[in-house]
């Protein structure tokens, strides 16, 4: 109004406290140009719904990331486990940052952010067939030197008992492969945790991500892994769309089976919704489900509070204890999301702050052009959103209509 410009930078954030680790995933493919493999923000140019409400945005801006990082605090949320991919051509190579896919958001971002230092993060190798892993000696010779000196030094790391975590996406297949089968690369992690506790890290707890119909326990235990985890909370169901408390039921279910089967081995995830239109139009090489559910607010509360009530009751000395994790922070075209969207703003974080928090803070729902910052979406060409037209889309092929944004309260 004064043209007066109160702070000189982010206000700093006033976190929410909870007495655990919460963890989000992350994914830092929102650099113009990072991805090489969709068209990133522009696949949602036309799903306005789904901008994020400071606007388009690159994660490799560290400004932007301390307005994330604000954001997650004062909700609750205190750990962003990182989508960590490298490059399938520095396979047997030593790393630098630059092996990495993805990898400015991380290392030019959140690592350069005034309020890192306040937020926890991991690594969650990515070692799907479409990206790179590693065999044992490449593992031990080059990805873990780059990971002590990257990111186990850092005092934000992520720590259990004293012992940085690593989380492994589908590691059941490519990475096991190369390890030598479920006997191999449980000597291969051994030996890293060896190595971790040499270099005076103490160790490591290493995650896996939960696919497949096997026994995720018994298959962590025989591959090495210290406890298995959801990325998303598949919701299978034999209609397109499946209901919310449908959704909800599914969930909980899955995390009180195996919470019940072996806290120290689980840690329990919850999804808010899943509709990744835009992904599959983009990429339409990989086939995605067309399938979509969302949870109602009050169904998404009524999980999370389930589900801290289950992580309260394992043993003092369990993982479940003391981590639980939400899915995820961004990932706008693939359809889970957290972050303040046009469609949803503040709504799920809301959810996750008065659900699994003390609440006791007070968060800052001023946006950046409201305090003079901004605007960050200079890479995308800046749009004006036109929110009128979001219930009648349809896909290319006329699969489904997206009649589903209904009143979630």
């Amino acid at each position: 109004m004064y043209n007066i410009k109160l702070y000189d930078y982010v206000p700093k954030p006033d976190p929410a406290e909870s007495g655990r680790i919460i963890a989000a995933h992350y994914y830092p493919s929102w650099t113009k140009g990072e991805n090489h493999l969709n068209h990133q923000f522009e696949d949602n140019f036309d799903y306005p719904e789904r901008t994020p409400l400071a606007g388009f945005y690159e994660d490799n801006n560290p400004e932007v990331i301390d307005w994330e990082i604000k954001w997650a605090l004062e909700h609750g949320i205190n750990c962003w486990i990182y989508c960590w991919y490298r490059r399938r051509d520095n396979m047997g190579k030593p790393m630098t940052p630059e092996s990495l896919r993805l990898g400015r958001g991380l290392h030019e971002g959140f690592l350069r952010a005034r309020y890192a230092d306040m937020m926890k993060f991991a690594v969650m190798f990515e070692t799907s067939d479409r990206w790179g892993a590693a065999d044992r000696d490449d593992l031990l010779e080059n990805v873990l030197p780059f990971w002590f000196r990257e990111y186990f030094s850092r005092e934000n790391y992520l720590r259990i008992d004293g012992r940085p975590v690593v989380f492994l996406y589908d590691p059941q297949r490519q990475l096991c492969r190369l390890l030598g089968g479920e006997s191999g690369m449980k000597e291969a992690l051994d030996a890293c945790r060896e190595a971790a506790r040499a270099a005076g890290f103490g160790g490591i707890i290493f995650a896996e991500q939960i696919i497949g119909r096997d026994d995720p326990i018994e298959g962590a235990k025989s591959r090495g892994v210290d406890f298995c985890f959801y990325y998303n909370m598949s919701v299978g169901y034999d209609k397109l769309e499946a209901p919310s408390d449908y959704a909800c039921q599914v969930q909980l279910s899955k995390n009180t089976k195996l919470l019940s089967a072996d806290p120290y081995r689980f840690v329990p995830t919850v999804s808010q919704f899943w509709d990744a239109e835009p992904r599959i139009k983009g990429l339409p090489a990989i086939k995605y489900s067309p399938k979509y559910w969302y949870l109602s607010f009050k169904d998404y509360r009524k999980l999370l509070r389930a589900v801290k009530a289950l992580c309260d009751a394992a043993p003092d000395d369990s993982i479940a204890q003391r981590l639980m994790m939400v899915d995820n922070c961004n990932e706008w075209d693939e359809g889970h999301f957290l972050f303040p969207s046009c469609r949803f703003g503040f709504k799920h974080l809301q959810c996750i702050r008065e659900e699994l928090t003390d609440h006791e803070n007070l968060p800052d729902y001023r946006m950046p052009a409201e305090l003079g910052f901004g605007p960050y979406d200079e890479a995308w060409g800046g749009r004006e959103l036109d929110l009128s037209a979001h219930n009648d889309r349809k896909l290319d092929d006329g699969e489904f209509t997206h009649y589903r944004y209904f009143d979630l309260d």
